[in-house]
């Protein structure tokens, strides 16, 4: 599938001009050869590009050569003539001596000479049949140019220094620059079908390609590989198992290329490059996808107001997306790919492809972020954030299995449940890990929560089941493990209150970790003790109050045991409850003025 998507992306780009089309290559030339209709040359027209730089507070200028398409050059060893040439050695058959500014047209080993007559016999069999005016010119040219006649020609050595093997040259009409022979539509015609007759001749093996056969498989090919020779069949080695023609090799290679160089369209996540491209290549596609999975660059505002145009987008068809302060509209049926690179020794590992409807991947995305929230205007989260909070702070060779992350993508683009690995791991690193700027043995964040949310409320959406965890505070959630959680902050917050903050430890850091897993041995012992800490309130009936009505809702007992599960559900419940009572206090120091 890969390998296919690759070459019609391919075709694409090269609709669109962003690659070049099969049998040709970037040439910059900077110099045109004026010819007159019968093949006379009258002129060297600089056409090369200026551009201005600063040096020193000072504008400068340089002149580069322009980049056109030509034919693709032969990368046949010694001299082979192309078609199209650009070489002067080849057009002129002249040798240059920069030093002096003179031409020859004789060296030791005749090279200019073989060069020119390569060249001539090349392209005088080519333009044979074409019927143009620059052809003509050039054919012309062809039977005319005597290089050894030349040696004093004014026109070349008025290029002096310019005049060198780098330097490269096209031809055009005279007294019409624009009309050249690299751009004539029957060159260009005959060089197609030249092109394609040439590349099946260098075919060391005849095969039915597997992934240019029209009206081939619609869900696409497989990638495949062969290392050893159990896997070889047939008598044929290598990747000829595998039909892949010399034409499909070069589409997806520089489709490929394309992809790499374009930030656009790349991100990493860990040492995993991702890339994702439409099939249409509307690069809309890529802005609204890198805002959904790494939302950096914008603020947590510009994504609400996104994420709320996808909705809206998406129910009737289109697509409708401010970005960069310009509307646009993208199609939500086209079809996305993404894929995760990573090197190894031997060759690019392809970790995941995935190929989806847009408009579906987008809403899947919304989905994740909106699972992902913890608290209003919170910031969407990247996925190398929450893959961070999988390391340990101080650790400096910890890795993160690049299993789960490929797993936790493939959750964000499709929608599956998240891994329970994920869950248990940032279980662990809540526990594990100290918070330094609270002095708290306990290390929670907005991003650690949304993890455990997400799984939880996306667990019991796939079973059909209301979502249990709600974006703030809860207060009508009676889930045993939420309760206890709540409790547990009430009774923390009593104690800070009741030391007016002065505390280096609270019971967070010595029972957070047994409470949330044994609440029934740990709570009776904190219920004592909030006893002695109300006692220093000067108003404890508000403080009694909130525990008797937690208490109230959990009934006749406090849970035994709670499974891994429970356990983040009663860390969501004490972060949502420590949240709620610090924005509570804030507001009311606010109110007060201080």
């Amino acid at each position: 599938m890969l390998i296919q998507a690759l070459c019609e992306y391919y075709d694409v780009l090269v609709s669109q001009g962003k690659v070049l089309p099969e049998g040709y290559s970037s040439v910059g030339i900077s110099y045109l050869i004026s010819l007159t209709p019968e093949g006379e040359m009258d002129g060297i027209i600089d056409c090369r590009n200026t551009q201005t730089y600063d040096v020193k507070g000072k504008p400068k200028q340089r002149k580069t050569p322009k980049s056109v398409v030509m034919p693709k050059r032969t990368e046949k060893p010694g001299i082979d003539g192309n078609v199209v040439e650009h070489r002067p050695l080849y057009i002129f058959g002249l040798n240059h001596d920069s030093k002096t500014n003179t031409l020859s047209s004789d060296d030791a080993t005749s090279k200019a000479r073989r060069s020119h007559a390569a060249f001539v016999e090349k392209n005088r069999e080519f333009l044979a049949d074409i019927d143009s005016p620059v052809c003509a010119a050039v054919r012309g040219f062809l039977e005319k140019w005597a290089p050894e006649a030349e040696t004093e020609n004014p026109l070349l050595l008025s290029l002096g220094k310019e005049f060198s093997a780098s330097t490269y040259f096209d031809f055009c009409l005279s007294g019409h620059p624009e009309i050249t022979l690299h751009d004539c539509p029957d060159v260009r015609n005959k060089w197609d079908r030249l092109y394609a007759r040439r590349a099946e001749g260098e075919e060391t093996t005849v095969a039915q390609c597997g992934i240019l056969v029209p009206g081939g498989n619609p869900t696409g090919n497989t990638l495949v590989s062969f290392n050893n020779s159990a896997e070889y069949s047939y008598g044929k080695e290598q990747s000829y198992n595998s039909n892949i023609s010399v034409s499909a090799m070069e589409k997806y290679t520089q489709a490929l290329n394309y992809l790499l160089s374009d930030r656009k369209h790349k991100s990493t996540i860990d040492d995993v490059t991702v890339l994702h491209w439409a099939a249409s290549n509307d690069e809309s596609c890529d802005d609204l996808f890198n805002m959904l999975v790494a939302p950096d660059g914008y603020s947590a505002d510009e994504v609400d107001n996104m994420l709320v145009a996808v909705m809206k987008g998406t129910a009737d068809g289109v697509l409708r997306i401010d970005i960069d302060d310009v509307e646009r509209n993208i199609d939500p049926g086209v079809t996305f790919y993404i894929v995760g690179l990573k090197p190894n020794s031997a060759r690019l590992a392809v970790k995941f492809v995935y190929r989806q409807r847009f408009g579906k991947i987008v809403d899947n995305l919304a989905q994740h972020q909106r699972d992902m929230q913890i608290r209003q205007n919170q910031k969407p989260v990247p996925m190398w954030r929450i893959k961070n909070e999988l390391v340990p702070p101080k650790s400096k060779n910890y890795t993160v299995d690049p299993e789960l992350i490929t797993r936790l993508l493939e959750s964000a683009v499709y929608g599956k449940p998240y891994p329970s690995q994920l869950f248990g791991g940032i279980i662990r690193r809540i526990r594990s890990d100290s918070d330094t700027e609270t002095n708290s043995f306990v290390k929670m964040n907005d991003t650690r929560m949304g993890v455990l949310k997400a799984y939880i409320n996306r667990n019991r959406r796939m079973k059909g089941q209301e979502e249990e965890i709600k974006l703030a505070l809860d207060t009508n959630n009676k889930n045993p493990a939420y309760l206890c959680g709540r409790l547990f902050a009430v009774l923390e917050g009593i104690q800070q209150r009741a030391s007016g903050y002065n505390l280096n430890r609270t019971i967070k850091d010595a029972y957070f970790t047994s409470a949330s897993a044994r609440p029934a041995v740990v709570f009776p012992k904190l219920l004592a003790l909030s006893q002695h800490h109300m006692a220093k309130l000067d108003n404890p009936r508000y403080a009694d109050g909130e525990i008797a009505q937690i208490v109230d809702m959990l009934g006749a007992s406090f849970p035994n045991m709670l499974s891994l599960t429970q356990q983040g559900e009663f860390m969501l419940g004490y972060y949502q409850q420590k949240s709620y009572t610090s924005q509570r206090i804030k507001e009311y120091k606010d109110s007060k003025g201080e």
